[in-house]
């Protein structure tokens, strides 16, 4: 990321301290809930209530500075990656998010079989599987329950 203030300027967003922070936090914990980045909030600056950081979030979302993503039975989460189309991964066991760059090629995931006539411009596409260190512990821990997808 860039100086924050920048960032926030560009966007037309008048800068704060408590906003600073919410960017800073975005930037440092991709796919991190509200909640979780309030926390890192207060770490840095201190106080600042929950309902701040939601209306911040709110906010950076609206003029495209944080993506927001809610994978299936997952609190939202949110990014600062914004400027591609790109997808995630989620592990049932832990319930870890990491990006996934398109499969192949230039957003293949863009050009859907029948349109409806729709100008399509983003996809959200949610893989799901367990993550390396969940495939590697030697006794099954309970797959994060909160985060099931309807297996299709």
């Amino acid at each position: 990321m860039t100086d924050g203030a920048d960032v926030l300027r560009a966007h037309g967003v008048q800068i704060t301290a408590q906003r600073l922070a919410v960017l800073h936090a975005v930037s440092a914990n991709p796919h991190a809930s509200a909640d979780d980045l309030a926390n890192a909030v207060r770490t840095s600056i201190g106080a600042i209530s929950r309902q701040s950081v939601y209306d911040t979030l709110a906010l950076m979302v609206g003029v495209g500075l944080v993506r927001r993503i809610q994978p299936t039975g997952s609190p939202a989460r949110f990014e600062d990656r914004v400027a591609d189309n790109h997808h995630h991964v989620v592990c049932r066991g832990c319930g870890d998010v990491v990006d996934v760059d398109c499969a192949v090629g230039d957003a293949p995931c863009l050009t859907a079989a029948d349109d409806q006539g729709y100008l399509i411009d983003e996809a959200e596409v949610c893989y799901w599987g367990r993550c390396p260190a969940c495939q590697s512990e030697s006794v099954e821990r309970p797959v994060a329950t909160k985060l099931l997808p309807a297996n299709t």
